[in-house]
């Protein structure tokens, strides 16, 4: 595929969504020394992290469509990620995110999922995305449910076993 536009930024009241930067990489970093990052393929080291953020903005010029950097407004620190992934062996696009610890238990995921959402459906056509989400990320599973998702099925990815949560319709807060 050839390269496409830009990555979009998107605002809401506390949050930043854009693309990742170099800059980013010691929270990244810092996230996946953690085992935290076993819930999204596990710990690395800094190159390995750095990989992961080339990862993520390559797959915006590889798919038209991506993960977005979640950053702080108010501090202009690097809270996370959230947005629309479709790796090869996926069944179909998932709306993913991730917060960075000390930015947990303020609601800033449910904002950053919910605008990533809603920017896939009217922007990208990508109208009732999936989440695969392991059985004991009880902290995805909530957020999950607090976007209206709900499981599907179960399903294997990698070999580990998830669930394949669906999302509504997101044109209706789209529009």
């Amino acid at each position: 595929m050839s390269c496409r536009a830009p990555i979009p930024v998107i605002e809401t009241e506390r949050l930043i969504l854009r693309g990742p930067r170099d800059a980013d990489l010691p929270a990244y970093a810092h996230y996946f020394s953690t085992p935290r990052a076993d819930f999204t393929g596990g710990q690395r080291d800094e190159a390995d992290s750095y990989g992961m953020l080339m990862k993520q903005a390559g797959h915006w010029h590889m798919r038209g469509y991506g993960l977005w950097t979640i950053e702080y407004r108010e501090s202009g620190a690097t809270a996370g990620w959230t947005g629309i992934l479709h790796n090869h062996d996926w069944p179909e696009p998932e709306l993913g995110w991730t917060i960075f610890e000390g930015f947990e238990g303020q609601g800033l995921a449910h904002e950053a999922a919910l605008a990533a959402r809603s920017f896939a459906a009217a922007r990208q056509r990508i109208i009732a995305p999936i989440s695969l989400i392991v059985p004991h990320n009880a902290r995805s599973a909530a957020l999950a449910t607090r976007l209206g998702a709900r499981i599907e099925r179960p399903f294997e990815l990698h070999g580990t076993a998830c669930n394949i949560w669906r999302h509504p319709d997101g044109t209706e807060a789209a529009a």
